[in-house]
Order: C-alpha cells, then structure tokens, then sequence
C-alpha cells in the first residue's frame, strides 16, 4: 500500500513592523480606506471588548446568584446531616428522657406532702433527742414557693457534746426525707459541750391546688 503525501500547509507571515506602520499611518476620520490587516484587529479587539462587557455587567449577576446557591446547597446540607444525626440518636434520646422522669419521680417522692411535714419536724426534732442534744431553738420560718415546691426553713440552736452534734447531722442526711443543713456555726461551752447554730431546710412538694393558683397568680402578673 502506497503512502500518500500530504501536502504541508503553511500559514501566512505576519509583518508586525509593516502592521505597526499602517496602524500610525491610520486616518480616523476615514475608517474605509484603512488596510484590511489594522481593520482585522481592531473588529477582533472589540469583539473581545464586548464578550468582556457582557460577562462583566451580564455573567457577574448571575455568578453572584450561583455562589449564592451553592452557599444555600452547603447549609442546607449541614442541616439535612444535623437532623440525619438527630434522627438516628432519638431512641437514645427517648430513653434517657425516661430515665430522667424516673430519677425524677424518685427525687419528688422524698419530698413530703402537706400533711406529712408536720411528722417530718417531728423526725427532726426526734434525730436530735436521740443523741442527747437539749434544743435551745426549734423555730419553722415562713415558707417559701417555687415552681413545684415549697421550701421551709428552721432555725435550730442546740448544745452537746461535739461528737454528738456531728452524728445529729449524720442522722439528718439520713433521713427518708431530703433535709438540709445550712448557716453551720460551733461555739464551744463550758464543760465541753457545745453550741450549734444552724438553718435546716426541708421541702415539700405542692398539691394540684395550690399549683394552678400559682400559675393563676403568675398569669395575673403578666396581665
């Protein structure tokens, strides 16, 4: 098989130093008369001119408008992940809120009612007979409401022997009933005995009753 040649194509020379000297013989008020080679790169020089323009004042708007979807597709992504995430972890979700309404029904069962803090101040008063202590002071203060629960403080005052008042506070932390002792202050006495100054707080929770008349009266408030 015999190989045919292909003839070479040779493109034309471009004599810049000759298209330099028809650029500075060029007449503007004559643009017809003019050599064709000036004539070819001034059309190419404004067309280039007008693709510029148009992308400048046309493409520029809606490049802006395609980072600004792209920015909407990346946040919308990171919510569709964040709710994925969410999605997968609400059975855990789910147990630990069950969890936590038990540890709750378990903390709001050692809060006595009404009508058991009268034996609650009794089981206080008895703790401190039952290691020998003599009450100077047992005074219940006003009580104090807040959101589901009202709080009683109760001014002590009493005298022992420093290890006896240390098991009274022992006893108290011990008892079925949350109870608290607070504003601690030991003066040692006479005959090595001592002074025990303290608030103890106890708590109840409220009843339905008096819950809706606090949420009446906190919505008169807002009124």
């Amino acid at each position: 098989m015999k190989k045919v040649a292909v003839p070479k194509i040779s493109l034309p020379k471009i004599d810049f130093q000759k298209l330099a000297e028809d650029f500075k013989t060029l007449d503007p008020k004559d643009p017809g008369l003019w050599p064709l080679a000036p004539k070819i790169v001034i059309l190419v020089g404004l067309f280039g001119g007008v693709l510029g323009a148009g992308a400048w004042f046309g493409w520029q708007a809606q490049y802006e408008e395609l980072e600004k979807k792209q920015q909407q597709e990346t946040t919308l992504k990171d919510e569709w992940l964040g709710k994925k995430k969410q999605a997968i972890n609400l059975d855990a979700h789910r147990k630990q809120l069950i969890e936590i309404d038990q540890k709750f029904g378990t903390l709001l069962k050692q809060l006595p009612n009404k009508t058991e803090m009268e034996s609650l101040l009794i089981d206080i008063n008895q703790a401190g007979l039952g290691r020998g202590l003599q009450f100077v002071l047992f005074k219940p203060g006003a009580e104090g409401r807040r959101d589901f629960y009202a709080e009683l403080p109760i001014t002590l005052k009493l005298t022992g022997s420093y290890h006896d008042l240390g098991a009274f506070a022992g006893d108290i932390a011990k008892l079925s009933r949350i109870v608290t002792l607070n504003e601690i202050a030991l003066v040692p006495m006479s005959g090595g005995t001592m002074s025990m100054d303290a608030v103890a707080k106890t708590f109840r929770y409220l009843d339905d009753s008096e819950l809706a008349a606090a949420k009446k009266t906190q919505g008169a408030k807002k009124k």
